[in-house]
């Protein structure tokens, strides 16, 4: 483990010695979590406390819209929610020991498509994205909730898009960070071809982990399911921090929070 030496005066008999005080360094991993649409932190927390045990400080949020806030739903726009997941990524890395330089973000569905952008704003060193969602750039400030009435996603969704033409995949083509994408196998919100996109735009990725979830549906319904997605994220993220696989990690069984399972448009 790193260690930080702090040079110090000890006082004896109205004079002083010199010494050296040698402790751990303070400074550890930040992990942030960003939930998708129709979802809320209480679905991470669980996860969040695995990854954490590996030795990261990490943090959940409700974005605007959901949970405590949810009648925002209505009127609450990607720009709004792009300015909840700024603030999360500042306040965890003004956190006193989170080493700024060590930040790892975790989206799913919208939440992913949020984290892709914000790796454009803010410095990322890994990012995990589940089931990234995307959306056409046009109409960045209206209610979120009216692109799907305004907006032919699923033609969108089902269409092989350059990173050029999209802001998201734009910012995972400037990414140089290391890469974990997971695909649900019977995913009817997310199609394969949106993950094909994410996954030919990541062109400057240190790395580039991809991973499809047999039997999965979009939210993780099956609660196996959701297990076997924490398994694979806390072993990546080791892989990713420390370079090696856990040895004494077993993840805890995922709580029920009597939330429905995300939506993710």
């Amino acid at each position: 483990m790193p260690t930080h030496d702090e040079a110090i005066e000890i006082l004896v008999d109205k004079e002083s010695i010199a010494g050296t005080f040698v402790t751990p360094s303070t400074r550890l991993p930040g992990l942030l979590f960003v939930h998708g649409w129709g979802g809320s932190q209480e679905q991470y927390l669980a996860r969040a406390r695995e990854a954490s045990a590996l030795g990261c400080i990490s943090l959940t949020f409700d974005l605007r819209g959901h949970a405590g806030t949810r009648p925002l739903s209505e009127t609450v726009s990607r720009e709004n929610n792009l300015r909840d997941v700024l603030a999360a990524y500042d306040m965890l890395a003004s956190h006193p020991h989170v080493d700024p330089s060590a930040i790892g973000v975790v989206g799913s569905s919208y939440g992913g498509y949020l984290a892709a952008i914000l790796t454009h704003l803010r410095a990322v060193k890994w990012l995990a994205l589940r089931a990234p969602a995307l959306y056409m750039d046009s109409g960045w400030e209206l209610p979120k909730r009216q692109l799907h009435k305004d907006q032919d996603l699923d033609t969108y969704r089902k269409s092989l898009i350059p990173a050029k033409d999209n802001r998201a995949l734009r910012c995972a083509a400037a990414f140089d960070g290391d890469v974990l994408l997971v695909e649900s196998e019977f995913d009817n919100t997310i199609p394969t071809t949106v993950i094909a996109n994410y996954r030919e735009a990541f062109i400057k990725a240190q790395s580039l982990t991809y991973r499809v979830m047999k039997g999965a549906d979009h939210g993780l319904s099956d609660e196996a399911h959701q297990r076997a997605y924490t398994v694979l994220l806390v072993n990546w993220l080791s892989e990713m921090i420390f370079g090696k696989r856990p040895e004494n990690i077993t993840p805890q069984k995922v709580a029920d929070t009597g939330e429905t399972p995300e939506s993710a448009y």
